[in-house]
């Protein structure tokens, strides 16, 4: 699933990118991924991908 259209982000790439960030913020997954949040509408869908992923850790 697509998490960012504006940098064409999907799910599996998002939740791999804070498992190495080892962080629980979507702007380090993001920043891992080498990109940032450009429109916003990402950010709480990404933040529930990143949380589930430290999650299943």
């Amino acid at each position: 699933m697509i998490v960012c259209v504006c940098n064409a982000l999907k799910e599996r790439d998002v939740r791999e990118a804070a498992r190495v960030a080892g962080k629980s913020c979507p702007k380090a997954a993001f920043a891992q991924l080498g990109c940032k949040p450009k429109c916003g509408q990402c950010l709480p869908f990404a933040k529930e991908v990143v949380e589930n992923a430290h999650a299943c850790t």
